[in-house]
């Protein structure tokens, strides 16, 4: 079944594209929702010409969204989460908390054109940007352990303190 999209979807398309999908999908959801119609031929033609007049609106979201696309170049983000013993983070990091650390730095980005696998272990992986058709951005998403190195140096400041009254005690049975 051939559907012209009224709105982007990820994974599927773009605004005012073609696009074929299975006949329950189309629909039982993507027609009641509005987010897409049946594409007929008038409504090709109507799609079509829509797009001619449309053209320069079009060019100018294209270059706001290279211009946006250019804030993120070069920007890493480090995300430090709870870890267990053997490295899988309790909960994961996902869309919304990569969006968050984004508003941190002062770039706003929708969590909804963000996509990445769920994160749930330390590690570097990559969080792909959807600004507009052809602008993405791949975004290197680093996971370390929160807190991790601190209760190692408690630990090794423990271990002589333990070992002293230890020391302490022998010395008195030498005596």
């Amino acid at each position: 079944m051939e559907i012209i999209l009224k709105e982007d979807i990820i994974g599927l398309g773009y605004k005012n594209e073609i696009v074929n999908v299975k006949n329950g999908y189309g629909r039982n959801y993507l027609i009641p929702t509005g987010k897409g119609v049946i594409a007929s031929a008038s409504a090709k033609k109507q799609l079509a010409e829509d797009l001619r007049q449309q053209a320069a609106k079009i060019a100018a979201k294209k270059s706001e969204a290279e211009k946006r696309a250019a804030q993120l170049e070069g920007v890493e983000l480090v995300i430090a989460a709870k870890v267990s013993a053997t490295g899988a983070t309790y909960g994961s990091v996902n869309a919304a908390i990569v969006a968050e650390e984004l508003a941190k730095k002062g770039i706003e980005v929708d969590r909804k054109i963000i996509t990445m696998r769920d994160i749930k272990k330390v590690g570097t992986f990559e969080a792909t940007v959807h600004f507009f058709k052809e602008v993405e951005v791949k975004l290197p998403v680093t996971v370390v352990a929160e807190n991790q190195p601190e209760p190692k140096a408690e630990e090794v400041a423990e271990a002589p303190v333990a070992e002293a009254p230890a020391a302490e005690e022998e010395a008195p049975a030498a005596e």
